[in-house]
């Protein structure tokens, strides 16, 4: 458990503008602490070329845990035991997490259900029995408390415990048709986000949200789903992450299926019941998640910031609108990887390069 001034600390580096997941892990990696990368990303940023670079206002970030707390609520961070070990096994976890009801379900063996909101009687019938199946053998239901499937897996799997991820903070009820379901969840289950309290749910919120949905579990459920939809998303985190995917087959002549019916094409497990999961899932069912590799250790910091000064104006100018690899940035530049990566730390701390899915990079 961290004490509360390292809790504090971490929170505000999560909270600090232009620091996502995997800028946040590099930080702690390189430093150690918290509290020690707070120290030093001020002078970071201004190396990377931020001008008016300002770090969270402390009290803002202790107001906001305590806020939590006098709802019923914690924060748990990606360094503690009761973090949740899905999670922890991503190679860049969300650094905290806001909670809402009961932590301890947090540590049992979950399955994600995502689908359509504007999903037809059967689906959502479909997702009621096979959430309450699944819940009563013991696999703790993971969905996003949208309406359609979401809301239907979630309302079936009260009894035994559930887990809604939200895109805003754990504090706003959205969508607000499900004010009675998020009240019974929080009574019942747990409400997870990793946005800050108050915040209510945007569009680009929601691909976070998700990812967090399939990081949680063992595998992802799409029940019902179109083409280029939120669920198809999430199943596609959980291939990047490793973990199983399931599709319910759906009818041709529905557009809502269309999305579950490629993934079946594309090697999802075919699902008509609980057991069809449970099957997949057995083996794997008590046993630990694969952990990332460990960052590798970084040159000596006067040395490393030598050569990141002394590579930097290659490095910007390999950059472009156009996302490219980091392994490919350090194959054609072929300087030292932990100067490199520093170049690409600055920038983005000075909100001048943005990180993209396959650890590419361009111009913010």
């Amino acid at each position: 458990m961290l004490t509360d001034k390292a809790r504090r600390d971490w929170l505000r580096l999560a909270r600090t503008e232009n620091i996502g997941p995997v800028t946040f892990r590099n930080l702690i990696a390189r430093f150690g602490t918290a509290s020690e990368a707070l120290a030093q990303v001020p002078r970071m940023a201004s190396r990377g070329g931020a001008k008016n670079f300002v770090l969270p206002d402390e009290d803002n970030i202790a107001r906001e845990i305590d806020a939590l707390a006098k709802l019923g609520g914690r924060m748990i961070a990606a360094c503690e035991a009761d973090y949740p070990q899905g999670l922890k096994a991503l190679e860049a976890p969300p650094p905290i997490l806001s909670v809402l009801g009961h932590p301890h379900l947090l540590q049992k063996e979950m399955i994600a259900i995502v689908g359509a909101r504007n999903a037809s009687a059967l689906a959502r019938k479909f997702a009621d029995t096979l959430s309450r199946d699944l819940g009563f053998a013991g696999i703790v239901v993971v969905s996003g408390l949208a309406r359609g499937i979401d809301a239907a897996a979630h309302e079936a799997a009260l009894a035994v415990g559930t887990v809604a991820v939200v895109a805003g903070g754990v504090d706003i009820i959205y969508p607000p048709e499900n004010e009675k379901l998020y009240a019974a969840i929080k009574n019942q289950g747990v409400i997870v986000s990793e946005m800050r309290l108050g915040e209510a749910p945007q569009a680009r919120h929601f691909p976070r949200r998700n990812r967090i949905i399939s990081g949680l579990a063992r595998g992802v459920v799409v029940v019902e789903a179109a083409e280029k939809s939120g669920s198809l998303i999430t199943a596609q985190y959980a291939i990047d992450q490793g973990r199983e995917v399931f599709a319910v087959p759906g009818s041709p002549l529905d557009p809502r299926a269309r999305g579950a019916n490629r993934l079946i094409c594309e090697g999802a497990v075919l699902t008509e019941n609980a057991e069809d999961i449970l099957s997949v899932l057995a083996p794997m069912l008590g046993g630990g998640f694969a952990e990332p590799d460990a960052p590798s250790p970084a040159l000596p910091a006067a040395a490393l910031e030598a050569e990141a000064d002394r590579i930097r104006a290659t490095v910007e100018e390999a950059l472009g609108p156009a996302p490219v690899g980091i392994d490919e940035l350090i194959r054609q530049i072929g300087a030292p990887p932990a100067a490199i990566l520093t170049v690409l730390l600055e920038l983005e701390l000075a909100g001048r390069c943005a990180r993209h899915p396959g650890n590419r990079v361009s111009w913010a």
